[in-house]
């Protein structure tokens, strides 16, 4: 079972720190994959980790738009 945490925004600086936060955790869960993929040049993995990689980020925007519409 998934946990979600809930973090309180209530302005631009919070935001942004939160935005940087996130995109660090994307970047170290799913960057190291596709990093290796590149690195042995395989294509196939790089395709699917760079799916991978896009859909942590999508995943991160709709996270951030049902909060914003939870208001």
């Amino acid at each position: 079972m998934e946990t979600t945490e809930t973090t309180e925004i209530s302005n631009r600086s919070e935001f942004a720190l939160w935005a940087i936060q996130r995109a660090q955790e994307i970047v170290t869960t799913e960057g190291a994959a596709f990093a290796l993929a590149a690195r042995d040049m395989d294509e196939e993995a790089l395709t699917s980790t760079a799916a991978e990689l896009g859909k942590a980020i999508a995943d991160a925007m709709i996270e951030v738009f049902d909060g914003l519409l939870a208001e």
